[in-house]
């Protein structure tokens, strides 16, 4: 292969990094409301991005489609 060192790698680093992560939360388990807490600042982050992609998609829709009607 062209990049099987590289490859290798890339794949050591990944489990090395599993790893530590996996050691980390042995060590600090999650607390009750983190979950409330990631859904919501993930509610915060992903709900105004995706109100201004369908405002743009609804603009182009209107003035290539409906501007002609109003």
């Amino acid at each position: 292969m062209f990049f099987q060192k590289k490859l290798k790698r890339v794949l050591t680093d990944q489990k090395k990094a599993e790893e530590r992560f996996a050691k980390t939360l042995e060590e600090a388990p999650p607390e009750k409301g983190d979950r409330l807490a990631m859904i919501l600042a993930a509610l915060i982050v992903f709900i105004p991005a995706l109100l201004v992609v369908f405002a743009v998609f609804g603009f182009v829709v209107y003035f290539f489609f409906l501007r002609h009607i109003f």
